[in-house]
C-alpha cells in the first residue's frame, strides 16, 4: 500500500515552501543539538536534522523543474488559442504521460475520469478559457466526484478563481491547476504546436 503525506504535516508544508526553509530548519537543528544537548549527544542530535535536508533536496529538485515565468506565459497563451479537441487532447495525452489512464466522461460537469494507483479522480476543462471562475462549476464537479465516489476533483483553468472558488474548492478535495503547475503539465506542448505548425506549413 503506497503511503500518503499528511496535507498538513511539517514535512508536506515545507515541500510547498522555497527549498532553502527546509535547509534552514536543518541548520537550526544542529544549531540546537549543539547550544542544548552534552557533548555525547549531539551528533544524534544534530542528525535530528537529515530528514529537513532530505525534504529540502526534494524541494528543490521540483522547484528548479518548475517552467520560468516566460515559459508559463507562453504556454499559458498558446492553450488559449487552441479549440476544445486541441487542448482536451493535449491535456489528456499530458496525463497518458505521466502514467493515468484516462477516460473520457460524456456529462457536462466533468470531462475525464484519471486513475493511477487505485486512486481515481475527476478532471473538468472545458471552461480553461473563462477569464474567471467562481463556485458553480466547482460544486458541478464536486457532485460529479461523488456520485462516481472519486477521491479528487481536477478543474483546469488559465483565468482567476475567485476566493469563494478557492475555499470551496481547499475543502471539497478539488484541486486547481493552472499556471505554472498546468505548463508543467504541458511542457511538451511547445514542441508539439512546433510539429504541427511544421506539417500545416
Amino acid at each position: 500500500m503506497k503511503l500518503k503525506m499528511a496535507e498538513n504535516s511539517l514535512f508536506a508544508i515545507l515541500l510547498r515552501k522555497p527549498w532553502w526553509m527546509s535547509f534552514g530548519v536543518a541548520a537550526g537543528v544542529v544549531l540546537a543539538a549543539r547550544l542544548l544537548l552534552p557533548e555525547k549527544y549531539v551528533i544524534a542530535g544534530a542528525l535530528g536534522g537529515i530528514p529537513f535536508v532530505i525534504v529540502g533536496v526534494i524541494a528543490s529538485w521540483r522547484q528548479f523543474q518548475l517552467p520560468s515565468t516566460a515559459g508559463v506565459a507562453s504556454t499559458i497563451d498558446a492553450v488559449g488559442a487552441m479549440s476544445w479537441r486541441e487542448f482536451s487532447t493535449t491535456l489528456a495525452d499530458a496525463f497518458r504521460r505521466d502514467g493515468y489512464a484516462v477516460t473520457p466522461l460524456p456529462g457536462p460537469h466533468a470531462d475525464f475520469e484519471i486513475a493511477k494507483a487505485g486512486r481515481t479522480s475527476l478532471v473538468s476543462c472545458k471552461r480553461w478559457k473563462a477569464a474567471s471562475t467562481g463556485v458553480e462549476p466547482l460544486r458541478d464537479l464536486h457532485a460529479a466526484k461523488e456520485a462516481r465516489d472519486a477521491q479528487e476533483g481536477i478543474y483546469v483553468a488559465v483565468g482567476s478563481i475567485t476566493d469563494n472558488a478557492r475555499r470551496f474548492a481547499t475543502g471539497n478535495r478539488i484541486r486547481i491547476v493552472g499556471g505554472a503547475e498546468l505548463a508543467q503539465m504541458l511542457r511538451r506542448l511547445r514542441i508539439v504546436l512546433k510539429e504541427r505548425s511544421s506539417a500545416d506549413a
